[in-house]
Formats: C-alpha cells, sequence, structure tokens
C-alpha cells in the first residue's frame, strides 16, 4: 500500500460514494463552489456576489410572510383543452413538473402578515414549467386578488415566468385580460397592489399584471422584458446597451420602482403595506 492510500485511508472523510450530491452549489455567475446550507441561509444569494439565486415558491412565502401563514386552495382547471402535443404530450410534461414540484402548478398564493400587515401573497413559480401562464396560473391569480379583495387587504404579486403557456393556446394568452380586470378592481377598492419582479420575468405576464402594480419592485439582477433581446436587436438591427432588461437598466430608465435585495424584502414590503394601507383609509 502505498503511503498516499495510507494517508487517504486514515482521514476522518468518507468516499466520494458517501458524499451527497446537494453538499454544494455553484453559482452561476462567478462559479464559487457554495455550502448548500450556508447559500440557503444566505436566502439563496451568493455571498460573493450577490447573485439572487431562482428560488421556489415554499421558500419564497417562508422568507416573505410570518409564520402560520395559510395557503389558498389551488385552482381546478381543465387538464388539456386543446388536446396538445408537440415532442411529448401535454398531460406527460404536467405530471413531470408535478412530480419535481410540490404544488400541482406553476402559481401558488397564501394569506398571512408581513411583519403584521395582513397581505395576500402570490407567488410564480419558474421551476414548474417555467413559470409559464396558462389557466391553472390565471386562475390562482385572480382568486388570490379576490381574496385580498375580501379580507381588504394588501395583494403582493413574485412573478417568475418564461411567458405565455403555449401548450394552452389562446386559453392562455386570455389569462392576460382577467388578471389586468383584477388588478383594476384592486384599485377601485383601494388595496395596494405591489408587484416584485423576480428573474426571470418575462412574455405575456411582463405584459399584463407583472407591470400593473402601484409599486414595482426588482430583484437584483433579473431579467425582466416582453421579447428576448435577440429577438429585439434583429428588429430594430441595433446592439442593445450593456445591461439591456436587467433590472438596475429599468430602475434608471423609469419602468421600476425600485431595486431591492432579497434580505431587505420583507421589511420593505411592510413598510410599503403600511404606508399605502394608511394612504388609502385616509
Amino acid at each position: 500500500m502505498s503511503w498516499i492510500s495510507r494517508v487517504r485511508n486514515a482521514l476522518p472523510f468518507g468516499s466520494k460514494r458517501e458524499t451527497p450530491d446537494n453538499l454544494w452549489v455553484k453559482c452561476p455567475r462567478c462559479q464559487e463552489m457554495l455550502f448548500a446550507k450556508e447559500y440557503e441561509a444566505n436566502l439563496s444569494v451568493c455571498p460573493r456576489c450577490e447573485h439572487h439565486g431562482r428560488i421556489g415558491a415554499d421558500a419564497r412565502l417562508e422568507q416573505l410572510l410570518d409564520a402560520g401563514f395559510e395557503l389558498l386552495p389551488a385552482p381546478v382547471v381543465a387538464e388539456d383543452p386543446l388536446k396538445f402535443r408537440d415532442t411529448k404530450r401535454y398531460t406527460d410534461r404536467l405530471k413531470a413538473a408535478r412530480a419535481a414540484n410540490p404544488h400541482p402548478d406553476a402559481f401558488t398564493a397564501a394569506v398571512g402578515t408581513i411583519e403584521g400587515n395582513k397581505a395576500v401573497v402570490g407567488v410564480q413559480d419558474f421551476m414548474f414549467m417555467g413559470g409559464s401562464m396558462g389557466m391553472a396560473v390565471g386562475n390562482a391569480f385572480c382568486a388570490a386578488a379576490q381574496r385580498a379583495l375580501d379580507e381588504k387587504c394588501g395583494y403582493i404579486a413574485v412573478t417568475a415566468a418564461g411567458g405565455a403557456r403555449m401548450q394552452e393556446g389562446i386559453l392562455s394568452l386570455m389569462q392576460m385580460p382577467r388578471a389586468t380586470v383584477m388588478t383594476r378592481r384592486l384599485k377601485e377598492a383601494g388595496l395596494p397592489y405591489i408587484v416584485v419582479l423576480a428573474d426571470p420575468t418575462t412574455g405575456g405576464v411582463t405584459a399584463s399584471y407583472a407591470m400593473l402594480g402601484d409599486v414595482q419592485i426588482a430583484e437584483p439582477g433579473a431579467l425582466i422584458g416582453f421579447a428576448g433581446q435577440r429577438v429585439i436587436q434583429e428588429t430594430i438591427r441595433e446592439k442593445l446597451p450593456e445591461g439591456f432588461q436587467r433590472a438596475e437598466y429599468l430602475h434608471k430608465h423609469g419602468m421600476v420602482d425600485m431595486v431591492v435585495k432579497r434580505a431587505d424584502l420583507r421589511p420593505t414590503l411592510a413598510r410599503l403595506l403600511d404606508y399605502l394601507s394608511g394612504a388609502k383609509a385616509a
């Protein structure tokens, strides 16, 4: 036995086979290897470059709402109204997405409080079919808005989507005006509607409820836009500026009101709810 083998066997470490696959996380921006537990404890933000990683609906709700919040029931919709099939059947894609995610579709809502301020929070999960907007997402968004109307409290929508769900065709696009009507009803009732734009927020979601908030907040570095950069560049035949469609660029040009780090998001929302609710009541 060589000295290398003797030293290796004497070390108090398990074999490579015994090492969990999810022990480390690589930051997609700076490529730094991060200890998974420390990364999660830092709200899935890289401590080196401050890249804000994508997070699921449950993690987002736990970060924003006080303990004891209530999940709203998921809406029941037609599973495959168009009998759509590309390389796979739409029903098979839904089954695969549900097997990999804790919720039946891409939009999950809950009612609770944020530092004592009552609110309904709806979260779009990019991990479920790219957060695409179909009938289930539209129904969930509208049901959450209605709950805010019933509770007479603010509504916060956290968006992250690749756009409309092509497998549902025109039925997906119809969710845009439906959601827009609900944001109008909130406004008429004098209730705050705040949007948190997470990475990425694109397509029909951007063209509807994602850009209709009383206050538009974006997470640092979030990609926000309607069409893709390549499509825009080929259409106007000009090179796009540095940072185009990123949160900081949109903030500089007046498209979003503020860019807020994830660690500051909860207290910021609490202040806005307190201020806006007080202003409306007055």
